[in-house]
């Protein structure tokens, strides 16, 4: 059985930094794209940051570019969100996703992902 559990979530400062993980067991980690999304409340989810099978591409929502970095460590079936300079609007409860189909791109298609973690509360206070 696939999980994904995130940690790391908390309340921060604007201009502040948060590190999220993401766990992942049940299957080949350092075969499959991973995403993050985002939900705050009244809102859609919404696409975040994703990387490459490989770890080799990024992909980033315009709103959090240049602020978040998405990573992975093969080695401990791990993908982490390095938020830097974060603002009051990036408060939601972010998931993290595996990618569906082995060895993809990054990708920010919800379709594209089967597996979702149970999310973790990031919020912002100004």
């Amino acid at each position: 059985q696939v999980q994904l559990v995130e940690s790391g979530g908390g309340l921060v400062q604007a201009g502040g930094s948060l590190r999220l993980s993401c766990a992942v067991s049940g299957r080949t980690f350092s075969n499959y794209a991973m995403g993050w999304f985002r939900q705050a409340p009244g809102k859609e989810r919404e696409f975040v940051a994703a990387i490459s099978w490989t770890g080799g591409s990024t992909y980033y929502a315009d709103s959090v570019k240049g602020r978040f970095t998405i990573s992975r460590d093969n080695a401990k079936n791990t993908v982490y969100l390095q938020m830097n300079s974060v603002k009051p609007e990036d408060t939601a409860v972010y998931y993290c996703a595996i990618a569906r189909s082995r060895r993809t791109v990054a990708a920010d298609l919800p379709s594209l992902y089967d597996y979702w973690g149970q999310g973790t509360q990031v919020t912002v206070s100004s």
